[in-house]
């Protein structure tokens, strides 16, 4: 590579990252909480999911309560489980029948508990993990600005990744064994930027491109419609499969309503270690009434298993629209691998926690960039105004960087004291003490007092997490492990192990600095 090549590369690599960089660590921060989005539902309501992420077996009950509470006839039905959490989505379209009353005539949607039948809005609903899950790619920010603010953050780091990769490609090898703890400060940091980001590099170029087609695919179908389909996006969208099927209605009463769990347990009978995770019911009590089952073999069985069968209770009639056991189609592939790849999800928790940890790591490569980046231009030879620019962006990118983490602990105990904590709470809580200690670090304009007030007072609060959670759910750890409640214990063992290692880390930060100092 020539040098006039190499220098255009490096200039690249350092601007695409630099733009980039608090919006993507915070990105890979809060989505690597998000790989616990489920037990963090859980931890925080004291509810173990019913059966992992796919439906409860009580669907008769189910549908018992909605028809009594909102009338099913001439609906169309949708009930689905997002999440392993123990509470169910609801969707009900508004009746075809005629003669039904107002109330049937309406839309709704709603979560509902199957196992006390509580009802809750989405808003009603709002967890720390969902907020977490959705600051991930900015939802927080007005629709649709923060998706394709994320998605854009996702294709420069790709960018940022492969320029990186070809400025560092005739040394990646060496470089990855080589770390110097005593060299000078912009050594250390360049070597541990170096050796992190080889050791997170697939990873991170998953998440990169899986981000990026997610976030902006909306953006990659416009041309889609107007050059193969004529501007018609409903029918791009049903060649995609994102729209359902539909199904005339024909006025006509069904003779006698199915058992429904009569369907469920003939489907899981068919296909060996299903997970059953939606059931549409169109045209409930009519003639021509279709109940869809859609699931997939257990991720052990077939990594790649998507399954659908459809009943007609008139006739009997008996559909198989994906056979789990047979290859999986082009779309299904592309569309169920790229959601595994970036969920991890197909590995139970070592996955998870390996993605956390590698997530993490992403994050230390993101700090050590800035931190190179403003060690470089901290030179006599510049002139002071601009060695001070230099130094104030530094610390507000850092200040809210590192802030996310004692901030994140914080309410972690802020939805245990307080229950339920809703969406307002959530925000108020989290972008609140966000800002407060952001600027508090700012105004401190010391680079190490940051990184150690943030290990210090994030350990602390962690080891405070299990001990809110078991005062206010008057049930410890190990007493949830006793009795199967994996998902809320795994979090207070968690935050535990978590807030150790900050700790060293601290300990470690602290002798250093000593150890520099007394040099």
């Amino acid at each position: 590579m020539g040098k006039r090549i190499y220098n255009i590369l490096f200039n690249l690599h350092t601007v695409s990252g630099i733009v980039i960089s608090v919006a993507l660590y915070v990105i890979f921060f809060t989505g690597s909480f998000s790989f616990f989005r489920d037990d963090i539902v859980a931890w925080e309501r004291s509810e173990e999911a019913v059966k992992e992420d796919y439906l409860p077996p009580n669907i008769n009950e189910i549908l018992e309560y909605i028809d009594d509470s909102y009338g099913l006839d001439g609906r169309d039905i949708n009930l689905k489980t997002y999440y392993a959490e123990r509470a169910i989505a609801v969707n009900l379209t508004p009746s075809k029948d005629s003669l039904v009353s107002d109330k049937a005539k309406q839309g709704a949607f709603f979560y509902l508990d199957p196992v006390n039948f509580e009802e809750q809005s989405y808003v009603e609903s709002y967890s720390l993990g969902e907020f977490l899950y959705r600051l991930h790619f900015f939802a927080q920010i007005y629709y649709p600005v923060g998706y394709y603010l994320s998605g854009f953050v996702a294709f420069f780091f790709l960018f940022a990744i492969i320029t990186g990769v070809l400025i560092h490609w005739k040394k990646i090898v060496p470089n990855f064994y080589t770390f110097r703890p005593w060299a000078k400060l912009k050594t250390i940091w360049t070597d541990a930027h170096t050796a992190l980001g080889i050791l997170g590099l697939p990873f991170q170029f998953i998440l990169a491109v899986t981000g990026a087609f997610f976030m902006l695919k909306a953006l990659l179908i416009a041309p889609s419609v107007m050059a193969l389909y004529d501007g018609n996006q409903d029918q791009l969208y049903e060649d995609l499969e994102f729209n359902k099927a539909t199904y005339a209605f024909s006025n006509q009463k069904l003779n006698a309503l199915p058992n429904i769990e009569t369907y469920t347990t003939q489907t899981l009978a068919k296909w060996n270690h299903f997970n059953l995770n939606e059931i549409s019911i169109s045209n409930y009590g009519d003639a021509n009434m279709q109940v869809t089952l859609n699931g997939f073999l257990d991720y052990t069985e077939k990594f790649n298993a998507p399954g659908s069968i459809t009943f007609k209770p008139e006739t009997s009639e008996t559909t198989i629209l994906k056979d789990p056991y047979k290859p999986a189609s082009y779309l299904d592939s592309v569309k169920n691998v790229m959601f595994r790849l970036h969920f991890g999800d197909y590995g139970g928790y070592f996955l998870r926690i390996v993605s956390f940890i590698l997530g993490i790591l992403s994050c230390i490569v993101i700090i050590s960039g800035v931190l190179i980046w403003l060690v470089a231009r901290d030179r006599k030879n510049l002139p002071e105004n601009k060695r001070l620019f230099y130094n104030r962006v530094a610390r507000i990118y850092m200040a809210i960087c590192l802030s996310m983490y004692p901030v994140t602990a914080l309410t972690f105990i802020a939805v245990k004291v307080i229950q339920p904590a809703g969406q307002s709470f959530l925000y108020w809580v989290y972008f609140g003490s966000w800002l407060f200690l952001s600027i508090f670090l700012i105004f401190k304009k010391d680079l190490k007092f940051m990184s150690n007030f943030c290990l210090l007072s994030g350990s602390i609060i962690g080891f405070l997490i299990p001990l809110a959670n078991g005062i206010f759910s008057d049930c410890w750890f190990w007493e949830q492990f006793a009795i199967g409640h994996v998902q809320i214990a795994f979090i207070d063992i968690f935050w535990l192990v978590l807030a150790l290692l900050s700790l060293f880390a601290f300990t470690k930060s602290k002798s250093s600095t000593k150890k520099i100092k007394g040099n």
